[in-house]
């Protein structure tokens, strides 16, 4: 089996809440973090940017990234949402069986 962590900014901390709540209800994640506030700095439509947001954190199995990252992007208030994907290369062999047992 293998794991992922996937990671998405938001600055609306209710649709950032709302989102987890479908992947937990859903069982496409076993947890969630919500960073404190950052602020990004970035390219859009040919000017830079800058807003406070908080990055999300979800764990999960591999096999679900692709239903978890449509379900962040089909939730998201962003046109073009950070939704990335990054494995999860070991961890405690109790945590990776929970994450087993809560998503499947």
């Amino acid at each position: 089996m293998s794991y992922v962590k996937i990671q998405f900014a938001i600055n609306d901390l209710e649709i950032a809440d709302s989102i987890i709540e479908i992947l937990l209800r859903d069982h496409l994640v076993a947890c969630s973090q919500r960073t404190e506030r950052i602020v990004s700095r970035y390219w859009w439509k040919d000017s830079v940017e800058q807003v406070e947001e908080w990055f999300v954190y979800l764990k999960t199995r591999a096999e679900l990234a692709s239903a978890v990252i449509d379900a962040v992007v089909t939730h998201h208030p962003y046109e073009t949402p950070e939704v990335i994907t990054l494995p999860i290369s070991g961890g405690a062999p109790g945590y990776l069986a929970w994450i087993d047992s809560v998503t499947s």
